[in-house]
């Protein structure tokens, strides 16, 4: 039996936004608290949850059922640092998952489809592509840990994927991909379709 470990990368300073896009409310959580529950509800077999500079009022919002925390007192420093942190927290595993804080449209659905996507295949790396291209979650195997944990800066994991092309296989999902919260049209976007009145 495989253990797949969700890491969920929530400490982004929301530099474009103006204010922490994680606390921004959604229906009866937030932002980040979608993408939490999402996980906790998946058959993911642990998460843990990044966290940066606001930590105090992120976590306020969430109600965390089986997350585990991890503080990355670097997350000024890229994303990659988030990453390095939630492999530390993930310990030994056989593959680690890794979800976007920002993306509230994530469904359980779509993570259980990669991870058995991955579970049937165990790729060095797994991507899920979406009706309009690839995106969102991310899995890779043990084997691909060294070489995450070399990274530095932003987008450093699309990267990755480009220089081990031959080495990455894709999970089709129905769909297109679920929208990032990086301005305040994609949060009014994203509030308009997951919280219609």
């Amino acid at each position: 039996m495989t253990t797949v470990v969700g890491i969920v990368l929530g400490a982004g300073s929301s530099s474009r936004l103006g204010r922490p896009k994680q606390t921004l409310p959604l229906g009866n959580s937030t932002v980040l608290g979608w993408v939490v529950r999402a996980a906790e509800q998946s058959s993911l077999d642990r998460v843990v949850l990044v966290v940066g500079g606001t930590a105090d009022e992120v976590l306020a919002g969430l109600q965390l059922a089986r997350t585990e925390v991890v503080h990355n007192a670097d997350y000024g420093e890229g994303c990659a640092t988030s990453l390095l942190a939630g492999l530390a927290g993930a310990g030994a595993c056989d593959a680690a998952m890794l979800l976007l804080g920002d993306t509230p449209g994530l469904a359980s659905r779509t993570i259980d489809s990669v991870r058995e996507a991955w579970d049937e295949r165990r790729p060095w790396g797994l991507v899920a592509e979406y009706d309009d291209g690839p995106g969102h979650p991310f899995v890779f195997s043990a084997v691909a840990f060294d070489g995450l944990r070399s990274l530095h800066g932003d987008k450093a994991v699309w990267r990755l994927l480009e220089a081990e092309d031959s080495h990455v296989q894709r999970a089709r999902v129905r769909g297109d991909r679920p929208l990032d919260v990086d301005t305040w049209d994609d949060y009014e976007s994203v509030r308009a379709a997951l919280t219609p009145t």
